[in-house]
């Protein structure tokens, strides 16, 4: 089962979401290496923390798969999100210098290409930041939060699929460590029991955070792939020409900065 753009946000809207949320933030400040003036790539649903670790970005874009849905995204400003098919992202090759995937991993037809063009997309020495549920805890086993929806992983299987794309692992960290309750005393005690559970238990935490690193001294076959999807817009008014900007800056016809957007591949928001 795919997660849906509607549940996700009103997942989020909840205290127990609210509560994951700045659990996973804690997380992903441990492994977030500054990168000065990068260009930031969420992928799935990371609209949460790119508002949180994107203030000093360069350029920040969302990019949310088909089978989940879109929402512009920010809400004030041009729209920087784009409905994508995740194994054929609208980039050029090395166009971002840090990839975040959340809710996105799991959902993934074949896990395996769509974390080879996330190499694709990555500047040499780029980073790749992953969050996915795991496999031994207790949130991927209940339906009613995002993280109990799709295929979850253990560290092991991350590792070896980081690898085989030609990614190297580097640090980790784990989140969500409190039962996923809606009861109050228990979220009441959703600190203690995060702390706790980082010196305890912490092969059971309900998600992995992985950051790896985009690995350049390994030969890769070069292989022509034809899309295996079809977008087809909804509701479109007919005899529109117009064509909407994702939050790229206004400038002049002489002076115009390098879109790192494909032309052909764009679906914005």
């Amino acid at each position: 089962m795919n997660a849906d753009i509607v549940d996700l946000r009103a997942f989020y809207g909840t205290l127990l979401g609210r509560l994951a949320e700045r659990a996973i933030a804690m997380a992903l400040a441990s492994v977030w290496a500054p990168l000065p003036n990068e260009r930031l790539l969420g992928v799935g649903y990371a609209l949460p923390w790119l508002e949180r670790f994107g203030s000093d970005a360069e350029r920040v874009l969302s990019f949310m798969p088909a089978r989940q849905g879109a929402v512009p995204w920010p809400s004030a400003g041009p729209s920087t999100t784009a409905l994508v098919f995740d194994e054929e992202l609208p980039l050029y090759d090395s166009s971002v210098d840090r990839i975040l995937m959340v809710h996105a991993l799991e959902h993934a037809e074949s896990p395996r290409e769509t974390l080879t063009e996330m190499w694709r997309v990555l500047a040499p020495g780029g980073r790749l930041v992953i969050v996915a549920p795991n496999r031994r805890g207790v949130w991927a086993r209940f339906e009613h939060t995002p993280f109990g929806t799709g295929r979850p992983f253990s560290r092991g299987q991350l590792t070896a699929l980081l690898r085989e794309t030609s990614f190297t692992p580097g640090t980790h960290a784990e989140a969500l460590l409190f039962p996923p309750s809606e009861r109050r005393f228990l979220l009441n005690l959703h600190q203690i029991m995060e702390r706790a559970g980082r010196r305890f238990w912490p092969i059971f935490s309900g998600v992995l955070v992985v950051e790896a690193q985009k690995r350049l001294y390994q030969g890769i076959p070069v292989a022509r792939r034809a899309s295996r999807r079809v977008f087809v817009p909804v509701l479109t008014p007919q005899g529109a020409t117009g064509r909407v900007a994702c939050g790229l800056p206004e400038a002049s016809a002489s002076i115009r900065p390098p879109s790192i957007l494909h032309p052909r591949r764009s679906w914005c928001l």
